[in-house]
């Protein structure tokens, strides 16, 4: 049963709550530090906070003790305050030794305030999910009944609710006979099951709208302009609750306690989840975890650590030593998690890791070879700053960055397409500035077949395409629910969506020939919420319209604004790509998903790698190499005893499956068979391809980039059964080991022994010298007899192996 269902139906004591008699706290705290109450279903929720002789914070909220002074004014739920009747009193909150009081006042009991639908009703609804897309929030609604997804359109909600189903939904006359009572209630049979309980203060909400005649409201009330959690932050420890205390604080500078009328989400389950009344609890493993708290559309985080219980902070060793500011913020964090890192991986690990994530190549032996004679103490850096000037880095962050920016000939034709990719591998080849480059592609204008960026816009034939992939890869913003309803977990809406699509509204693609169009912006063209024909002004996200000229192309404004160093945004976005990219996982994940309900797990650290690009007239070369440089980039893959479950904070190497580009070239490069791709020269690598459509079995089914979308999730690194088939069995890979051409021939012919063929083998597939199982399995398979077969038989192997798929 989920803990929010637990907790509703009163097993809060049977949870893990600090003890008042154990623990000797320096003091407590109380927030609020008095209590008004304005009106009757108004109520306000305690917080208690016992502080450690260490200054440490502890949730006592459900632990302490409480009195009221006065019964006939208010009365408890718990650490919950509701009024009662007008008047004063005193709540006393006692924790072992420790008494506090606060004083209460209650005004303006009698009268049940004015209640307003928009303000009032919609987040009821959404609170009981009866607006959500599994419910009447659906597409067609549910059972006749439709409300806007997430209550975005509260005018027709309110029609919905008032006019239709000839009064049933609501009838001021019986109120305990309105439809949307009885079902919600669970009084008649509802699909939906009970809501809320016919005593509950939601319940009285929903009668007294019914009492007054179910109002629209004034539209002059004042409306949420921002919620605030308290705590935002906290560390606990294992199997431990904490209260949340949510304040909304309205347009007139109002503030309500919407503790138990907001919506709570996490994004690590196993971490820690929060129930409907805001009692967030903590599992039993150690890591991070975000809450999300919605009201009124909307939202704010509260972000919760667990530390490994009983382990001390861990000392930081000589060799972690560093001026290198990313492993100061990796290290901060694993002292904050209590958790050490993995040693540092070998030099043939580095190596083949780094020619991997920089260059989309496998070392050859005479590379490793050479790296490991050469006994030189910066022959890492050296190392690095040979990848990051080769040709296979230009070919490789080509490939990468046509992914994202879906050059994809089955979609912009085939001429668009190469002329696309050869301006993005310029822009790499020169390490042009990325901030640069990106604003030529928002501008783009020109003929398609000489304007390479001009051909991104013929993938983005409406305004509305090229708001959401603009915003996605350039942003981390997922603008795609926006464009029909606030989206649920982010504070955007329609009129953001809309004010950006402004931007794009209006511009022409004239056809030159089949291949070619001529793409430009006439000019700026107004634009208007479809549905409600609501006009919106042209603005850049959470920015103001500004538009010195609204008679010419709109969309130098906004490149300038995506592309500003001052941008909160665009650098952070390209950092957490390439950190990604190079580290295995994304400081926030998935990569492109930039909201306040998915924070980094590491702010300070994502911040500073933005630093670096901004601070730096945004090189990404640069960026990589201090990622590269980094002792955190460095950590071998193999975890300890206290990180094997560590798989945020970076304390072992990441361990991921070669790229379908990748892999394809390595089997090429350890067979020595190049792939012939149609209408491309013999030793075309894979890398290189500026075409995603041309016929390769392999690449579709180790999970080459569809192009479809700017979401790196277009590729798949997941590893599956048929791709582990193909491997074994394909025609395909036996006949490059069996080609009369290629390197089994090479060894075959050669003078080498047993054991330096096993140790050659070893080195061109896996980077290293073979192990000692290696060897045996080596020794067997050569000594059958037949050295070329024993020769194939021992290449297969090793390429089957999971160091050769696998890039640790």
């Amino acid at each position: 049963m989920p803990l929010s269902r637990l907790l509703a139906t009163g097993l809060l004591l049977c949870l893990s709550v600090p003890s008042t008699e154990a623990a000797d706290y320096a003091s407590i705290q109380i927030e609020p530090a008095s209590i008004n109450i304005s009106g009757r279903n108004r109520q306000s929720q305690l917080l208690v906070t016992g502080i450690n002789p260490d200054g440490t914070p502890v949730d006592l909220t459900h632990s302490a003790e409480y009195s009221v002074a006065d019964q006939q004014v208010v009365s408890l739920e718990g650490s919950l305050v509701l009024g009662l009747s007008e008047g004063e009193t005193q709540i006393q909150i006692t924790v072992g030794d420790h008494q506090q009081s606060i004083p209460v006042q209650v005004r303006g009991y009698a009268d049940y305030p004015a209640i307003n639908f928009e303000v009032d009703i919609i987040p009821l609804l959404t609170k009981l999910n009866c607006n959500g897309g599994g419910c009447h929030g659906r597409q067609g609604g549910q059972n006749g009944f439709q409300l806007s997804v997430f209550g975005f359109d509260p005018a027709t909600d309110y029609e919905a609710l008032t006019r239709e189903a000839r009064g049933r939904r609501v009838f001021p006359g019986a109120i305990e006979q309105s439809l949307i009572y009885t079902k919600g209630t669970g009084i008649a049979a509802h699909g939906g099951g009970e809501r809320m309980k016919p005593d509950s203060q939601d319940a009285e909400l929903l009668r007294e709208w019914l009492k007054q005649g179910m109002p629209w409201g004034n539209n002059d009330t004042p409306v949420v302009d921002r919620i605030e959690v308290t705590p935002n932050f906290r560390s606990m420890t294992p199997r431990s609750l904490q209260q949340l205390r949510v304040i909304a604080t309205y347009t007139d500078g109002s503030t309500r306690d919407v503790t138990q009328a907001a919506a709570y989400s996490t994004n690590m389950e196993v971490i820690a989840d929060c129930s409907s009344k805001g009692v967030l609890e903590t599992g039993k493993l150690a890591g991070e975890a975000a809450i999300t708290i919605n009201y009124m559309g909307k939202v704010t985080v509260a972000r919760v650590v667990i530390p490994q219980p009983g382990v001390d902070a861990p000392i930081r060793p000589d060799w972690f030593t560093s001026s290198n500011k990313i492993d100061d913020l990796t290290w901060s964090k694993w002292t904050q998690l209590r958790i050490s890192p993995s040693q540092l991986c070998d030099d043939t690990t580095f190596l083949r890791r780094l020619m991997i994530k920089a260059t989309g190549s496998i070392p050859t032996a005479e590379q490793t070879r050479a790296f490991l004679a050469d006994n030189a103490p910066d022959k890492r850096q050296r190392a690095i700053e040979k990848a990051l000037i080769s040709e296979e880095y230009t070919n490789y962050w080509t490939q990468r960055w046509s992914d994202i920016m879906m050059v994809n000939s089955a979609t912009i034709g085939g001429r668009s397409a190469y002329t696309f990719h050869r301006w993005i591998r310029q822009q790499i080849h020169e390490n042009r500035p990325y901030n640069q480059w990106v604003y030529d592609i928002i501008v783009a204008t020109g003929n398609t077949g000489t304007v390479g960026p001009a051909n991104f816009y013929r993938s983005q034939r409406t305004a509305e395409d090229a708001t959401k992939t603009i915003s996605q890869a350039f942003l981390g913003i997922r603008m795609d629910c926006a464009q029909c309803h606030h989206h649920p977990f982010e504070k955007w809406g329609q009129a953001d969506f809309y004010g950006l699509a402004g931007f794009f509204n209006g511009m022409k693609r004239d056809k030159l020939d089949d291949n070619r169009e001529l793409v430009y912006h006439p000019g700026h063209k107004s634009i208007a919420i479809p549905v409600i024909n609501q006009p919106v002004d042209t603005r850049p996200l959470a920015g103001k319209a500004t538009l010195a000229d609204k008679t010419t192309d709109p969309r130098p404004e906004l490149a300038h604004w995506v592309t500003s160093p001052d941008n909160p945004f665009f650098a952070r976005l390209v950092a957490n790509r390439i950190w990604k990219h190079l580290m295995g996982r994304g400081l926030v994940e998935p990569e492109d998903d930039f909201r306040e309900t998915n924070p980094p797990t590491n702010p300070e650290l994502l911040d500073h790698l933005a630093g670096i690009l901004t601070g730096n007239n945004f090189d990404l070369r640069n960026l990589m190499r201090e990622i590269l440089n980094s002792h955190t980039f460095q950590l071998s893959s193999t975890p300890t005893d206290l990180n094997q479950t560590d798989d945020q904070a970076y304390s072992h190497y990441l361990i991921r499956r070669l790229p379908a580009e990748v892999m394809l070239d390595a089997i090429c490069q350890v067979t020595d068979v190049p792939e012939q791709y149609a209408g491309h020269p013999r030793g075309t690598r894979a890398i290189e391809l500026w075409d995603n459509q041309l016929p390769s079995y392999f690449l579709d089914t180790f999970g080459r980039s569809l192009r479809e979308s700017p979401c790196e999730c277009g590729s798949s690194g997941d590893p599956t059964m048929a791709q582990a088939l193909h491997l074994l069995n394909a025609p395909e890979i036996e006949a490059k080991i069996q080609s009369s051409e290629g390197r089994v021939t090479t060894l075959n012919n050669s003078s080498l022994s047993t054991a330096e063929l096993i140790d050659e083998i070893s080195l061109q597939v896996l980077g290293r010298l073979p192990n000692a199982r290696e060897q045996q399995i080596g020794r067997q398979l050569l000594g059958n007899g037949n050295r070329r077969q024993g020769i194939e038989d021992f290449l297969w192997v090793m390429m089957n192996s999971y160091d050769f798929l696998f890039v640790k």
